[in-house]
């Protein structure tokens, strides 16, 4: 019992982590069309840009949030206006997206090993605190506390943003049917750029704290989360933001069960996810909702 109950609560704050983890990749999708396949890269980079600064000048990683999302935009914007709006006029925008963003990854890995070698990297779990705290009887550490919270504060961010502010009307309007939007007298370009930077944002907020989810942060690690991340946004629903959240649920919960009772399958959880989604509900668990809204 104690094992289930353990289970079961970790596996409701790591989903709330992954569901982060995709939120940056959703928004993109949602507005653009197009996979970032850069996107597990760009937590790689949050995660690099937090331990060095706890490595230098001992930086708390709450304080880097907001250095994340200065750096994250400014990158954000040079990269949208060099090869966005050209993919955007291209014949086949989506496909082409797959080749220029796998190629960006490419080159951010070799940069990142160029520059730091391919030694892991890490911060120590007490830095907010030696303490722990308890759920339902289940002792875990404050930084799973600290790493929900500010997930769920994301979250919440994205939701104010799109429910309660003009842009974030725009935003909705150009997810539901850009062509519309377009002739409409907003202004896409803008707007898309924004969302851009603001998806890279979130993924180098969601690097900062993955050492405390995930574990150790190492150059080639990016693929292999923006897998992750792709299998949680098909679940949730491709181009609905909140439907992230849902399908970061499933799959903490789904992975923790399997690191508990099936560890050594745990591995493939992520392609097992996303088969069963494409085959059984390709539009998402809330896709209809999504569509509907």
């Amino acid at each position: 019992m104690n094992l289930f109950a353990y289970t079961i609560t970790a596996g409701i704050m790591y989903g709330i982590f992954f569901g982060l983890v995709g939120l940056g990749l959703n928004i993109i999708f949602g507005v653009l069309k197009m996979i970032n396949l850069a996107h597990g890269d760009f937590i790689m980079l949050g995660s690099f840009l937090a331990f060095w600064l706890y490595q230098m000048l001992g930086v708390n990683p709450l304080f880097v949030i907001p250095v994340a999302l200065v750096v994250f935009f400014l990158v954000g914007f040079p990269l949208y206006y060099a090869f966005v709006p050209r993919l955007m006029r291209s014949k086949d925008p989506e496909m082409l997206s797959f080749i220029l963003f796998f190629g960006v990854s490419q080159v951010i890995e070799a940069l990142v090993v160029f520059f730091f070698g391919n030694n892991q990297r890490s911060i120590p779990t007490n830095v907010f605190g030696g303490g722990g705290f308890d759920i339902f009887g289940q002792r875990f550490p404050l930084a799973w506390l600290v790493t929900t919270l500010v997930a769920l504060g994301s979250f919440g961010l994205v939701y104010w943003y799109l429910q309660h502010t003009r842009m974030g009307y725009a935003t909705r309007a150009i997810m539901a049917n850009r062509e519309e939007a377009l002739v409409s007298g907003i202004d896409v370009n803008r707007i898309s750029a924004v969302v851009f930077c603001a998806g890279l944002a979130l993924a180098g907020i969601a690097g900062i704290f993955s050492f405390f989810i995930i574990g150790a942060s190492y150059p080639s690690m990016g693929p292999e989360l923006t897998t992750v991340s792709f299998a949680i946004i098909v679940l949730g629903s491709l181009g609905n933001p909140l439907g992230t959240i849902l399908g970061g649920l499933i799959y903490g919960i789904a992975i923790m069960f399997m690191q508990s009772y099936f560890s050594s399958w745990a591995d493939i959880l992520p392609y097992v996810l996303l088969i069963a989604v494409m085959l059984f509900k390709p539009e998402g668990l809330v896709g209809k909702a999504a569509r509907s809204a």
